[in-house]
C-alpha cells in the first residue's frame, strides 16, 4: 500500500488510521484478522485510478478501482485466494453497505467511519452525533468507541 500510494502520505496515514481502528474492534468483534487488516490497508487503494480515470475521488469510483488493485498486491504477496476474494468484496462495497454483511465487513466500515466521522459531521451537535453514530456505525462496538471519542 506505501509503495502503490508513493509520496501521498494524506492516503497512507489515513489507511493506517483505519487499520489501528481495525486492530482495536478486533479486540470485542469477531473477525478475520487477515481479512480485515488488508481491507483496512487497502480499501482506498483504488482512488488514484478513480481520481485519473474519473477525475473524481468518490466512493463509488473508488469501489470500482480499488478491487483489481487490491487483487493484484495480495496476489503478489501470495494471500490464499478466498482471502483475496473477501477482501476485493469489501473494498468493492465499503462506501455503500447492504443488508446482511459480514462481520469483517461491518469491522472495516466502522473503522473507517472512526476516521471520517470528524470530517463528515459537525462534532460540536452532540445530539445529532449521537443520532449520526447509531445510524451509521454497524457494530455495537464501534458506536461504544464513536461515543467515547467524539461524544464524550
Amino acid at each position: 500500500m506505501e509503495n502503490y500510494f508513493g509520496g501521498d502520505t494524506r492516503r497512507i496515514d489515513h489507511a493506517h488510521s483505519v487499520t489501528d481502528f481495525v486492530e482495536q474492534l478486533l479486540k470485542s468483534e469477531v473477525g478475520d484478522y487477515a481479512v480485515v487488516i488488508a481491507a483496512g490497508l487497502l480499501h482506498d487503494i483504488g482512488i488514484h485510478n478513480a481520481e485519473k480515470k474519473y477525475n473524481s475521488n468518490s466512493g463509488k469510483y473508488q469501489e470500482i478501482e480499488g478491487p483489481p488493485v487490491a487483487r493484484e498486491i495480495l496476489s503478489r504477496l501470495k494471500r490464499p485466494s478466498a482471502e483475496i476474494d473477501e477482501v476485493c468484496q469489501i473494498i468493492a462495497h465499503h462506501h455503500s453497505p447492504g443488508k446482511n454483511e459480514s462481520s469483517n465487513f461491518k469491522i472495516l466500515c466502522d473503522a473507517d467511519w472512526l476516521v471520517n466521522l470528524k470530517d463528515e459531521f459537525d462534532l460540536n451537535d452532540k445530539a445529532r452525533l449521537k443520532s449520526i453514530i447509531q445510524k451509521v456505525f454497524l457494530t455495537d462496538s464501534g458506536r461504544a468507541l464513536a461515543s467515547r471519542i467524539y461524544v464524550v
